[in-house]
């Protein structure tokens, strides 16, 4: 956490300001990097991490700091920003509220499976459905009103 990522460099940077890169050289054939494990490693210098102040609490064991980067992190990375906006908030609000009619088809009105077959029989039959979802809320509504008589 303490780390700091810089995309445009692809490198880290250690709370000691030192560098953290994922190549030192350059290789005659060229290598992506990329572990077995779908990660990518980041090697702080030995000569870096034996001069800071840090290195006890940092990487007391290892000679130099090594952090992994997932592959996919900046995807990841990308979906974090976009969850902060507040388009974002309102499209989860409004995929709860569609959410929650599926789940009352599915768990109310038992549509759990479908009984006709092909495309034609399961549209007809989720709109039966749908149908009688809507009346179900005209009900509720049309409930709630008072009839004044008229005099």
């Amino acid at each position: 956490e303490d780390f700091a990522y810089d995309h445009a460099s692809d490198t880290y940077r250690c709370p000691g300001g030192k560098l953290l890169q994922h190549y030192r050289r350059p290789f005659s054939t060229p290598r992506t990097g990329v572990g077995k494990d779908n990660t990518l490693r980041y090697l702080a210098s030995k000569h870096d991490c034996d001069a800071c102040a840090l290195k006890p609490r940092c990487c007391p064991k290892t000679p130099a700091r090594k952090v992994t980067r997932s592959i996919y992190e900046g995807a990841r990375d990308m979906a974090r920003d976009i969850a902060k906006t507040d388009a974002y908030q309102r499209s989860r609000y409004q995929r709860k509220k569609v959410e929650m009619l599926f789940a009352h088809l599915k768990r109310i009105l038992k549509l759990d499976r479908l009984r006709l077959r092909g495309p034609c029989g399961a549209r007809d039959e989720f709109h039966l459905a749908a149908i009688a979802q809507n009346l179900r809320k005209l009900a509720k509504i049309c409930s709630r009103r008072t009839v004044i008589p008229a005099s």
